[in-house]
């Protein structure tokens, strides 16, 4: 635990006091010093709330963030939001301006330990009359022990919280605490906001790369901004890398790139970057996101969307084979009956992505999702299932019905286990007059067809054979197709936040 050390006015200090002397060069220089030392990202960090860039919809004039800020009012929140959108800026900015005592923790370097810690010296300062402000960084890195040890304090006024957190609170904090604390949404930078970063780094002398005499050509800097992905601290990150880059280029001895000053252009900037920064956690809410975005468009037939979707998390890094057990999943849910070779050419596709690996094989997951996208859609055996389970779980465990039960031995027959069993083969069409069901579901009909791809094949089997009983019994049965209704799956434990709602029982209506 430290207290909030608030950087200093002035980090770079003076020029070098042997600048211009006698073996220094003639062309631009790097920065020196202990403005070596601190990253560009780091050096650049907004000081004052006007120099917070993209976030105007929380600090613009008369925002209630920003009034708070000045006033110094600051209550308990919680700033969420992606990387590099001004979280821990934001709480330095509080720090510099507030009258509070202010102390920061990390909820990746300090335990229940360092939190009381710094809770004892939140009373202490109470008792002199001086509030405390507890700036807790990653705070969904604090298991629900640790957030609930934050509850008596937060809750009394000894300290004010404020939480940075990457993470969806809605999962990664208590709700009693969630509830103690407001919720600001930092949005990631836009194009316009990361590239007047960029240029005020590479112009000011102070803090950026004004010194070096750099220049960028604008379509870097755009580059910039596209690899960075809404992230300050990945687009400052990367141009100081293309920078050194550029500075090396130009130095005697360097790779000649023309003449005049040291300039970034796009090479610099590829070698700089490699590739894009992609917001991803496999366990994180943007994981969620965007597999709920693959099978979103999945099942709306859209395959376009789908190859997006499914490129961002695996260009990403996510697990190939998790993909592959989810799209074998929506070939049995979503496609079904309607196409029965979606199954055959999800379970084709892993074989495939086994035998290859990567990267090749990521060709394979791609053309699997075009194939469930363009294929017909049906969920009649997933809800046709879901009406046995409910079935299994309202009514009670009824005996299988002697007709169908084994009988391998003479006291089993005796006992009329099999007795009027009657072997399909023996009748004409192959269709017998024999309830499948116990007595108390007698007539129940769980799965029903649907009208599209092979299903409706399917569907024209099914009345055939219910033709046939009808005419042998003399009354008419009919098929019940499978009607639309509204999606009453149950909870996804895959997909947090998805809530099932209790499906009406049978006989009702939608069914």
């Amino acid at each position: 635990m430290e207290l909030f050390d608030p950087p200093e006015p002035d980090r770079t200090g003076g020029r070098d006091a042997r600048a211009g002397s006698a073996g220094s060069t003639s062309g631009p220089s790097a920065p020196r010093g202990a403005e070596k030392d601190v990253p560009l990202a780091d050096r650049m960090r907004p000081r004052t709330i006007d120099e917070v860039l993209g976030q105007d919809r929380l600090l613009g004039p008369g925002k209630v963030l920003r009034r708070a800020i000045e006033r110094d009012e600051v209550r308990s929140v919680i700033f969420w939001g992606p990387p590099g959108t001004g979280k821990t800026t934001l709480a330095r900015i509080i720090a510099q301006r507030t009258g509070a005592h202010f102390i920061t923790l990390s909820a990746v370097l300090h335990g229940v330990k360092d939190l009381r810690a710094g809770i004892d010296e939140a009373r202490a300062m109470r008792r002199r009359g001086r509030k405390t402000i507890l700036f807790i960084d990653e705070i969904h890195r604090f298991n629900k022990a640790q957030q609930d040890g934050l509850l008596p304090s937060v809750e009394d006024g000894t300290v004010i919280l404020i939480g940075a957190t990457t993470e969806n609170p809605s999962f990664e904090i208590i709700a009693a605490l969630l509830s103690r604390a407001r919720v600001f949404v930092l949005e990631a930078l836009g194009e316009s906001s990361l590239l007047g970063l960029l240029q005020g780094a590479l112009e000011d002398k102070e803090r950026g790369l004004g010194r070096t005499g750099l220049r960028a050509e604008e379509d870097a800097l755009r580059r910039i901004a596209s690899l960075a992905s809404g992230d300050a601290r990945a687009a400052l990150n990367i141009l100081e890398l293309a920078a050194a880059i550029a500075l090396d280029e130009s130095a005697p001895g360097g790779p000649a790139r023309g003449e005049g000053a040291p300039a970034i252009g796009e090479a610099e900037v590829s070698e700089a970057a490699q590739r894009r920064v992609l917001l991803y956690d496999k366990s994180g809410e943007e994981h969620y996101n965007l597999i709920s975005a693959l099978h979103k468009t999945l099942r709306s037939s859209d395959p376009d969307g789908a190859l997006y979707w499914l490129g961002r998390m695996l260009e990403a890094g996510e697990d190939p084979m998790y993909l592959l057990r989810r799209l074998v999943r929506f070939a049995t849910e979503d496609v079904g009956l309607a196409d029965p070779r979606a199954l055959q050419v999800a379970m084709a596709a892993q074989q495939a992505f086994h035998f290859i690996g990567l990267p090749e094989g990521k060709l394979a997951i791609a053309e699997l999702t075009v194939y469930l996208a363009a294929a017909p859609k049906s969920d009649s055996v997933y809800r046709a299932y879901g009406r046995v389970q409910r079935a299994i779980e309202d009514r009670p465990a009824e005996p299988v019905p002697k007709h169908l039960r084994n009988a391998p031995t003479g006291l089993m027959k005796d006992l009329g286990y099999g007795k009027g069993y009657q072997h399909a083969h023996q009748f004409d069409d192959a269709v017998v007059e024999m309830e499948g069901l116990p007595d108390g579901l007698r007539g129940e009909r769980f799965y029903r067809p649907g009208k599209r791809g092979f299903e409706a094949e399917i569907a024209s089997r099914l009345r055939r054979r219910e033709e046939i009983l009808a005419e042998r019994m003399g009354k008419s049965l009919g098929v019940p197709e499978e009607p639309p209704s509204k999606d009453c799956r149950p909870t996804d434990p895959a997909m947090p936040g998805r809530r099932a709602r209790r499906p009406k029982p049978p006989g009702g209506a939608g069914e």
